[in-house]
């Protein structure tokens, strides 16, 4: 693996990533020690997980293969643990501003990105500058499970958008106190662990959510969370599609749209903060 490499550090709706840009695929595999080094916010750079930017042709991820010809740039992300996830809301609008201010993608038209959870299509609105969108696909609701937080526990609905989700309604976000472990949750049902949203009203079409991420914890934010928290919520109230919401996170807001087609659409800011070049060596890498 090299020593050293360019990096850039950006975030959507303060879920932040490291991005490393390695089109042709020069890194290899990434160990799981690594990515976690890199997302130390003492002895790293800091991130809630790492997007490794890298055309489908030049990597053999299963994934990646099969979005050839469909898809250029294949998202290859990865928790902050190292674990691998199959898709991320915030993290791939993230990526798609990398590829439209660095890699001149052409913003006037649906740009495709390929990711271990299918591919996925991005729109800019606005062009390089504002907010991204991207629809998601379509959210599968697998029915009731239940997670719990010290001494509470609440029902809550399993609603995967690629990656899987577990949704409770509380009175107050503030009952769970600091999410600094994974929440309670069924292990079989979910063997390699869960995303867990809680959830209060705000007003009509509006809701507030916090998040433990698998392999991340607590963040500011979750794109795929906030539209399994959407869809939760518009089976609860009974809403029309196409159904959309406010989704009040810690890290700002975001807007989802759950269409009559049954597709899932994430709009919400993506900024890049900051760029240079990390010593992997002094990594440890």
């Amino acid at each position: 693996m090299q020593q050293r490499v360019g990096f850039v550090k950006g975030h959507g709706t303060e879920n932040d990533f490291v991005l490393l840009p390695d089109p042709e695929n020069a890194l290899g595999d990434l160990p799981a020690a690594l990515v976690a080094r890199l997302c130390d916010r003492h002895a790293g750079i800091g991130g809630d997980g790492v997007l490794r930017v890298v055309r489908t042709a030049a990597y053999d991820d299963p994934a990646a293969v099969s979005a050839r010809g469909e898809a250029e740039w294949f998202m290859d992300y990865r928790n902050a643990d190292g674990s691998l996830s199959e898709m991320c809301g915030n993290g791939i609008r993230v990526f798609g501003r990398y590829l439209a201010v660095h890699e001149d993608v052409d913003t006037s038209v649906p740009l495709p990105v390929a990711t271990r959870g299918g591919t996925k299509v991005l729109t800019f609105p606005d062009g390089v500058a504002g907010p991204v969108t991207v629809d998601m696909g379509t959210a599968r609701v697998l029915g009731e499970t239940k997670v719990g937080v010290g001494r509470r526990s609440w029902p809550a609905l399993h609603v995967s958008l690629g990656n899987p989700h577990a949704v409770a309604f509380v009175d107050s976000l503030d009952d769970a106190g600091p999410l600094l472990e994974a929440p309670e949750h069924d292990e079989a049902e979910y063997p390699h662990g869960v995303n867990v949203e809680l959830v209060v009203r705000r007003g009509e079409r509006q809701v507030a959510m916090r998040v433990h991420e698998r392999g991340s914890g607590e963040t500011r934010s979750c794109g795929t969370g906030a539209c399994a928290v959407a869809v939760a919520t518009a089976l609860a109230d009974d809403a029309p599609r196409p159904a959309s919401y406010v989704v009040e996170v810690p890290g700002g807001t975001l807007e989802v749209t759950w269409t009559e087609q049954g597709r899932v659409l994430l709009t919400g800011p993506a900024v890049l903060v900051a760029g240079g070049g990390v010593d992997l060596v002094a990594l440890g890498g």
